[in-house]
This record gives C-alpha cells, structure tokens and sequence, in this order.
C-alpha cells in the first residue's frame, strides 16, 4: 500500500512516519513536503518517498498523488494569530483541494485527523457518537466540522478519526505546558474541563490501522479508558516532571493573556502559542464513544489510562531544550 501522508513535516505527522518505520508497517511511504523539509531521518531513508505539493495550488497535487493508495491529512496552520481569519482557508478550502486532488486520481480512500470537540460539549456519561450535525463554537471546530462534511459527500472511502488529547514526548502541547510549568508560568482556568486522551503510541497505532483495514470507513472516536480532566491531567504531568502544579486562575485573565500573545505575534510577526480560539476550543469538554474504534481497528490499547502512559510524559530532554 502506498500510503500518503501531508503534513508529515509538522509534529503529528512525522510522528506517524517515524512510527511506521520504526515498526515495520506494511505501507510504503510517499510524504509531501510544502515550505518546511521533512526530518533529516524520514529524508535520509531510501524506503521512503518525497514529493513536492502545495495545498494552496490544485495544480501541484496531480503528480503529487500519482499511484497514491491511501492520504492521511495532517497539514495546517497552528501558533497563528487571528485563526478565525485563515482557518476557513488553511483547513476547509485546502482540504477540497486535496479531496477534489484525491477523486480525480482514483484514489478512494482519505483518513482526516480530527477530534471530537466538532459534535460540541460532551463527556463521558454523554459521549460523542459520530454525529455530522454539531454546532462547536470555536472556528477550528467549526472548519474541521466542514473538512468532515465535505469528505463524507465527495469520497467512496472516508474516514474521520476523531481523536482525543494526544500525549507523550514531542507532542508540541504538551512539550509547551512543560516549558510553561518549568518557568511557573503554566494556568489553567478552575473549573474542571473532561477531555479524552490517547497515547502517542496507541494514536499512531489507530491511524495505522485505518489506512491498512480494507473493511474501515466512517468516523471513529479514538481515545483510551480513562475519566480525565484537563486539570487533572496538567497536574499529573506537572507531578512527574517534579514542577509546580499549574495555577488556578480567573478565565478572562487566561483571554487576556491569549490577546496579549496574538498581538505581540501581529506586531512582530512571530508564532502565538496562545489564542482565544485555543481557549474557546479547550474549554471545550469532550468524551467520544470508542465502541466502533475497539472494535474494528484497535481492541487492545498499549496504554488503556494515562497512568499506564506516565512513562510517555517523563522521558525526553529538560523543558529548557525545547524552548526554539
């Protein structure tokens, strides 16, 4: 199977790619490059294919896709500032190229990376059920629900994996709350927010699994067992890498810090690692329904709670490493 990957030049999707390698999957990668070159360990390995393309010009993504089996989307745009005003862009319009790229090949399956914050407020006792019909409040909620939508009515063989918080070493989140933490300078609003996590390890193993199961098709919710907070999460983490816990503090003072972050990244035109929309989209609970998940692509979880997953969170090097 030649599997195509964009975004592998990002965190998630390199992530992937170096999985795959790693484990020997049974997939020939073929991964797009844009602006941002692949690593130096995906481009150095002779098994694996890059290609030019660039979502932003239809044009590109013909040869791009030639013998192409399967897409994984990961590419898009974060640490922006402003998203509600490129996000209808970055996302939606970019991902009707590729689709529309994608038909025009033969190619019949696409797999979207989303989340399911796209159905609105859920939790565990009232999970998210594979809905199309959501009114999320947050714009990249909203524009994933319009990738998702248009995926379903173009393609013979969608998939949307909706997937929980991913955690783990490298994940950029998480690597920024350690930075944060190490500098005291990680909060997080006081009431406690339900969200849904999932290894980095079983994440790469659940898309793995979508692209190589002929039999997948539809959305699916991929999280692990547990009943988590966002807090509660934040203060483990902060516990096993021996930092302060983060403080609890008012939400407009955590707005406030968000606006203050955009317009810096305006006026000087570096990245934001927060926005308002990030934290419209985090105080956001969600919990999705993993019934389909376990049982058709992953039923047994390398790391079934984040407490089996601790290890994930210790390793890598100290946050003061990671600060470029």
């Amino acid at each position: 199977m030649n599997l195509f990957i964009t975004g592998a030049a990002g965190n998630l999707g390199g992530m992937l790619a170096s999985h795959i390698v790693a484990e020997n999957a049974p997939a020939k990668l073929i991964l797009m490059e844009h602006r941002t070159p692949v690593s130096k360990a995906l481009r150095n390995n002779p098994e694996i294919e890059i290609r030019k393309g660039d979502l932003a010009r239809p044009e590109t993504l013909k040869g791009c896709l030639h013998g192409v089996d399967t897409i994984v989307h990961f590419a898009g745009v974060l640490f922006k500032a402003g998203p509600e005003k490129f996000l209808p862009t970055t996302n939606t319009l970019y991902f009707k190229n590729l689709v529309d790229a994608a038909k025009a090949e033969g190619i019949r399956k696409v797999i979207l990376i989303s989340f399911p914050h796209v159905e609105g407020p859920t939790t565990k006792a009232s999970p998210a059920t594979g809905h199309l019909d959501g009114s999320p409040e947050s714009v990249h909620a909203q524009t994933r629900l319009a990738e998702e939508k248009y995926l379903f009515r173009e393609m013979e063989t969608p998939i949307s994996l909706r997937a929980g918080m991913v955690y783990g070493r490298g994940i950029l989140m998480i690597d920024a709350a350690r930075w944060c933490a190490a500098r005291s300078l990680l909060g997080v609003w006081r009431d406690p927010t339900p969200i849904h996590l999932i290894s980095r390890t079983d994440f790469c193993r659940a898309v793995v699994a979508a692209a190589t199961n002929k039999e997948a098709k539809g959305i699916y919710h991929v999280g692990d067992e547990g009943d988590d907070t966002l807090q509660s999460f934040l203060d483990l983490s902060c516990d096993l890498w021996g930092m302060h816990r983060p403080w609890r503090m008012p939400i407009w003072m955590i707005y406030t810090a968000a606006a203050a972050c955009e317009g810096f990244s305006r006026l000087f035109g570096t990245r934001s690692p927060l926005t308002r929309d990030f934290i419209t989209i985090g105080r956001v609970g969600y919990h999705g329904d993993t019934r389909r998940f376990r049982a058709e692509l992953l039923p047994e979880l390398v790391h079934p709670t984040v407490d089996s997953g601790r290890e994930l969170l210790k390793t890598g090097p100290p946050p003061a490493a990671q600060t470029a």
